[in-house]
């Protein structure tokens, strides 16, 4: 016969196990979510770089119409520098269930 101390061990027991089990899922969801950051701080460098890059080549074709756009190319330049810098900066250091083992 199971006395009150043995189900309260046992439910513990179970409790730790399900604790156990919820960090690994909130550790994969983690993981999942830098990736998906890095991925899209990737794609608004490259966003940026194109824009850059049609900029660069309208004021190649029709030429310096004025200074405003001398300053939208050098503004467009910083801010891919800017993305690009933390597009290649490593992701967070997450580990996954199946490496915990």
């Amino acid at each position: 016969m199971d006395t009150p101390r043995d189900a309260l061990a046992e439910d513990i027991t179970a409790l730790k196990v399900a604790l156990a089990s919820e960090r690994a899922k909130a550790l994969d969801i983690a993981a999942e979510l830098a990736v998906a950051l890095a991925k899209a701080s990737e794609d608004s460098a490259l966003i940026a770089q194109q824009k850059l890059q049609i900029a660069k080549l309208q004021r190649q074709i029709y030429g310096q119409r004025s200074e405003r756009s001398s300053r939208l190319i050098d503004q467009l330049m910083l801010t891919f520098e800017e993305l690009e810098s933390s597009a290649t900066e490593a992701p967070p250091c997450v580990v996954s269930s199946s490496q915990r083992r």
